[in-house]
């Protein structure tokens, strides 16, 4: 099965999260945050508003940080993913 994002939404996929701090402390589960960087997995085909269409910025494959407490969470064949607006992701990673 295959996530098909409608309008200007992006799907996203977390980067695992470092289970070490630099100075070597091994974090458990609970204390981890969920990361803000993620890889675009599916973008969809952008909006129109007023009759203008407004492209999308970002394409599969990208890497890119978004906003803390965007999207929403759908796990979806034993995989989580990260629906979000596109105004929601704050920059791509180069």
């Amino acid at each position: 099965m295959k996530l098909r994002p409608l309008g200007d939404k992006v799907v996203l996929k977390y980067q695992e999260a470092e289970e070490k701090t630099q100075s070597g402390i091994i974090l458990p589960d609970s204390a981890k945050e969920k990361p803000q960087e993620a890889i675009v997995v599916a973008v969809g085909a952008g909006e129109e508003t007023d009759g203008k269409k407004t492209g999308m910025y970002v394409k599969e494959g990208d890497k890119v940080i978004f906003s803390k407490y965007a999207g929403t969470e759908v796990k979806l064949e034993d995989e989580e993913y990260t629906i979000v607006s596109q105004k929601d992701i704050i920059a791509v990673v180069e």
